[in-house]
């Protein structure tokens, strides 16, 4: 009795429940049983709104179960790092062990280009006077055990729709499979394309029988060689503020604050006169001229800890151009779990990466896409990584890895590989929007004297006319920043204040309303119980 109602039936259940509840319209049922029209109407209404309340439940956990997020964006205003510079001189290097074969490559180009066009260069000029970079502890490696392969010739396809040959062709070369049935013209409408990808094709060959890791501390050139005058926030710039790296096509690179952990590239003013300015050398002689067609340098914003993939996010500066960089900083923050896919730091990624630096999107797909590459055609792509135990691609040892690298690759950019499953953004990152503005750098009165300065405190010699020196100055636009956050559409607090919502919508009620549907429950559960367990007595008896 101290739990439960006791009636002498459900009907006196059921009135005491819709007299006494705080539900809104139950009260009609049992106050107009005498007229059956109003009672049936009153019964409609009620089981009407039941169900429109349920279908707004189930319409709110659909979406709740979809996990919708909303982005919200708010700005901050205080001193923060500057941002990593990586500036590459376009000028890669002659290594000795391969100088033979580059000038053997520069002179089938030669051939090359003379069947194509009937032009007569002269690409082997660029490398008789060059200094080739000598390698130390290269063991029993030998010169003469790479050939080139002239197996790999361009061709020129015209098309046979048309009658004008020179109008409408492609230029290419021809790749096929290790039985030599599955064959494929890689073709480029512009010759220039065609020629340029062709010379890179023989040039990773060539480059593949170099070690891993080059060692080029011993070797000469400094950064006084390339950059002749270095300041941030009007202070020089010190030895251990950069660190320096080849790159097989960009040539010599040196990045600034790639740590960005000291103080001294903390910035706490926006403006020009508080950012980076360099003078560059910006010399338009190339080592390797057919793999690199740009003059100039090449510089890339990025964070720090963070490998610069140039190839895909850097830009050009132009020599004799004094050219201005504004960055603006944007923080994106992504929730991950449920609400997307993200990461944190790469640990929970199944691709293993194959840079030491932190975890990227272009990191993971590059990684990615050599792990699938070694697996599938049993060597590696020159310009990523290796991981232990593999080798580089050599149509020496392997003459179909073109064939399977360029299908692969297609895939990739198609997103047919599952790279693009496998890698997901990082869950925190920062971004750089730049704007650039450029002028004429020396000026034609100034150049005199900028030019006398600079060979006097750098050695700088200039012996034409031409422009062959650039500056460059990057600096914070303003050091408020844009933060754009994730966060759920619908979570669980907001979950049950639109349920309560809907509720009293339909019912004018609340939760302890709820409470007395439940009460009713199981006083019907208990009634039905000890009825029938009185029906079972009296047949007993």
């Amino acid at each position: 009795e101290g739990l439960i109602e006791f009636y002498d039936s459900f009907k006196d259940m059921f009135e005491f429940f819709c007299k006494n509840t705080t539900i809104h319209g139950t009260i009609r049922l049992v106050c107009s049983d005498s007229n059956r029209m109003k009672t049936a109407f009153w019964t409609l209404l009620l089981l009407a709104s039941f169900g429109m309340l349920y279908w707004q439940f189930a319409l709110m956990f659909s979406q709740y179960w979809a996990y919708p997020v909303v982005l919200t964006m708010s700005m901050h205003s205080e001193p923060k790092m500057f941002p990593a510079i990586t500036i590459c001189n376009l000028d890669p290097y002659r290594f000795e062990l391969v100088s033979e074969h580059l000038i053997q490559l520069d002179q089938m180009a030669e051939e090359s280009i003379a069947f194509l066009y009937g032009i007569n260069t002269s690409a082997s000029l660029f490398h008789m006077n060059e200094k080739n970079i000598h390698v130390k502890d290269l063991g029993n490696l030998s010169r003469s055990s790479f050939k080139l392969s002239p197996n790999f010739s361009l061709l020129r396809m015209s098309d046979h729709n048309n009658r004008s040959r020179n109008k409408h062709s492609s230029v290419g070369f021809r790749l096929c499979n290790a039985t030599g049935g599955n064959c494929f013209y890689k073709t480029y409408s512009s010759g220039m394309d065609a020629i340029l990808e062709w010379y890179r094709f023989h040039y990773m060959n060539i480059m593949s029988q170099l070690p891993v890791i080059i060692n080029i501390s011993d070797h000469t050139e400094h950064i006084e060689d390339m950059v002749y005058s270095c300041q941030y926030d009007g202070e020089p710039c010190r030895p251990g503020d950069y660190v320096h790296f080849h790159h097989p096509v960009f040539g010599s690179c040196y990045t600034f604050n790639s740590k960005g952990t000291d103080s001294f590239w903390t910035a706490t003013k926006p403006g020009i006169p508080y950012g980076l300015s360099l003078i560059l050398r910006a010399e338009q002689k190339d080592h390797i001229p057919l793999l690199s067609t740009v003059a100039g340098v090449k510089v890339m914003i990025h964070n720090h800890n963070q490998t610069p993939f140039l190839e895909h996010e850097g830009f050009d500066i132009r020599p004799g151009i004094a050219t201005t960089i504004g960055i603006q900083q944007d923080e994106v923050n992504r929730l991950g779990g449920n609400y997307g896919k993200c990461t944190t730091n790469g640990n929970d990624v199944d691709v293993k990466l194959l840079y030491n630096n932190s975890y990227t999107l272009q990191a993971c797909l590059h990684s990615c896409f050599q792990h699938i590459m070694i697996r599938k055609c049993g060597c590696g792509y020159y310009y990523y990584p290796l991981p232990p135990g593999a080798e580089y691609c050599d149509y020496n040892k392997q003459p179909a890895w073109g064939h399977c690298f360029y299908q692969l690759y297609s895939r990739l950019r198609n997103h047919h590989l599952n790279c693009f499953d496998q890698c997901p953004k990082p869950c925190r990152e920062s971004l750089y929007k730049v704007s650039a503005g450029t002028a004429k750098w020396p000026s034609s009165k100034s150049q005199d004297w900028i030019r006398q300065a600079l060979r006097h405190q750098n050695g700088y010699n200039s012996t034409s006319n031409r422009l062959d020196i650039a500056k460059v100055t990057i600096f914070y636009q303003q050091l408020n920043y844009q933060s754009v956050n994730e966060s759920p559409l619908l979570s669980e607090n907001l979950l049950l204040s639109s349920m309560g919502s809907q509720w009293s919508l339909w019912f004018g009620s609340s939760v302890l309303s709820v409470v007395e549907m439940f009460e009713l429950l199981i006083d019907t559960l208990v009634l039905s119980l000890l009825f029938c367990y009185q029906r079972f007595r009296s047949k007993k008896t």
